[in-house]
């Protein structure tokens, strides 16, 4: 699939050679009130896309500081359908920032596909990152996104094959997620050399922008990945600066520790030459 008329394929096209910021927070976590605040706060710091992570009891590929934001948030009520709430409640106020969810299978077969499908795009969701629906088994249900003009986004590792990039291809929309380290979010030290040359690979059949995930701990990190790719998405240490901001003095400090830090990787990536 190619990219289609969407507000992800609108943020990527106005970049003008910068590098897209997506900052994955866990909806809900601190509490599902502020999110949306803090969605607009992150927007106003520099964010470019906001990747909001859907809470899972069970979340395979994610380290232990998203998978306690992910805990902390069910325990305070967030499920599913709240995280729609949350995304129309950010869309009243905001209708050009895009929105991903990401997050796993479970809670889209609880809700049924097509009502989560239909559901998603009247609260204004833009892409939808399902970890644990690989491309070979979602066609069906990336055609359903696509008829709602939703973006399916998959993800592609160090391990992924040459056939499973051309599959990828086949299906993604949006941008296509390289996880730059093997393991769970958060884990390791990234080889900028490395993730430039899987970039490379990918880019030999993915024709829409790649962003570079897992790992990114600072702005110098994300400033040397900026170089290769064309968006980076920090996780883990953001969720870390709320949790430690919150637990500390609350979530309005968790808001504006979120926001400051991420200020400061924007003005370092808008300082990378691009190749």
């Amino acid at each position: 699939m190619t990219a289609s008329n969407s507000r992800l394929a609108d943020c990527f096209g106005a970049l003008a050679g910068r590098t897209a910021l997506i900052p994955y927070i866990t909806a809900g976590d601190p509490l599902a009130a502020p999110t949306p605040v803090l969605m607009h706060a992150l927007v106003a710091a520099g964010a470019d896309v906001i990747e909001l992570g859907v809470p899972f009891s069970d979340p395979m590929a994610d380290g232990p500081v998203i998978q306690q934001a992910g805990e902390r948030a069910i325990a305070a009520g967030t499920s599913l359908a709240r995280v729609l709430d949350i995304v129309a409640d950010f869309r009243r106020e905001n209708a050009t920032t895009p929105v991903v969810l990401m997050g796993y299978a479970n809670p889209i077969e609880c809700m049924g596909r097509a009502a989560f499908v239909q559901r998603a795009a009247q609260a204004g969701v833009d892409g939808v990152l399902v970890v644990d629906y690989t491309p070979e088994e979602s066609a069906d249900f990336a055609a359903s996104l696509a008829a709602a003009r939703i973006d399916a986004i998959y993800l592609l590792a160090p391990t992924s094959t040459e056939s499973r990039m051309a599959e990828v291809a086949r299906l993604a929309r949006g941008y296509v997620y390289y996880v730059s380290l093997k393991g769970v979010t958060g884990a390791g030290n990234l080889d900028t050399d490395d993730v430039a040359q899987h970039l490379a690979a990918i880019r030999r059949h993915v024709t829409i922008p790649v962003g570079v995930g897992f790992g990114i701990r600072d702005a110098a990190s994300a400033a040397r990945l900026a170089a290769h790719a064309d968006a980076v998405v920090i996780g883990s240490k953001l969720i870390q600066i709320i949790e430690n901001a919150s637990q500390a003095h609350g979530p309005q400090a968790a808001v504006r520790a979120a926001a400051d830090w991420l200020a400061d990787v924007r003005q370092a990536l808008d300082h990378v030459q691009k190749g």
